[in-house]
């Protein structure tokens, strides 16, 4: 799983004399925390001890919470780097952009590649095409991959077209055209301009 922990540091204390005890050490004391899906979360503490916790059940390996019971400083403390947007909440996973790897939060069944909101394409977006250089408008970004798509007058699938054999098959199909093209809802205009098909990371976003 493409995933990273959280720093291990405190978190900021808004006002540390309101807070219950326990609240107060979940978030004044050094932890990492490092989600593995599932809802399950791998809290390591200033002490290097590690601890497994399960979010949505509140539960924690922890001697506080097997002995003691009640929600530890561990469990409060996953569920507080969950609502600071620090870590992936259940049901997500946090991966890289495949351009620029910033930090996503995507759904764990989430086919990829996935791109932050700086690098997503949409009908209408500049893009950067990788292997001529050249700038090119996006017209649609398809649900069909580049190993199901076809190229009709080259009698091949996207994937399988001679430039594009180095990029990713099982990735979304992007038709564009040349950017002296003006796209709207209903295609490109003027109509007569080539829609050219590319594999999804061959295109890199550009700003305008």
């Amino acid at each position: 799983m493409n995933t990273k922990a959280s720093p291990k540091a405190p978190l900021p204390v808004p006002d540390a004399d309101r807070l219950a005890e326990r609240s107060r050490r979940a978030r004044i004391e050094p932890m990492s925390v490092l989600a593995l899906g599932d809802g399950l979360y791998e809290v390591e503490s200033g002490t290097d001890n590690t601890y497994l916790v399960d979010a949505a059940a509140g539960r924690c390996t922890c001697p506080d919470h097997l002995f003691r019971g009640g929600r530890c400083k561990h469990v409060r403390r996953v569920a507080m780097e969950i609502t600071e947007g620090r870590v992936p909440p259940p049901g997500e996973i946090a991966v890289g952009c495949h351009d620029c790897d910033e930090t996503v939060f995507v759904d764990e069944d989430e086919p990829g590649p996935v791109y932050c909101g700086a690098h997503e394409l949409a009908p209408g977006d500049l893009a950067r095409d990788r292997e001529t250089d050249a700038a090119v408008t996006v017209v649609d970004v398809s649900a069909l991959r580049a190993d199901a798509a076809r190229i009709p007058e080259a009698e091949v699938t996207v994937a399988e077209y001679g430039t594009n054999e180095s990029y990713d098959p099982d990735v979304p199909v992007v038709g564009a055209v040349y950017p002296h093209a003006t796209v709207r809802q209903n295609g490109p205009v003027p109509r007569e301009l080539k829609v050219y098909l590319f594999p999804r990371t061959r295109l890199v976003a550009v700003a305008d």
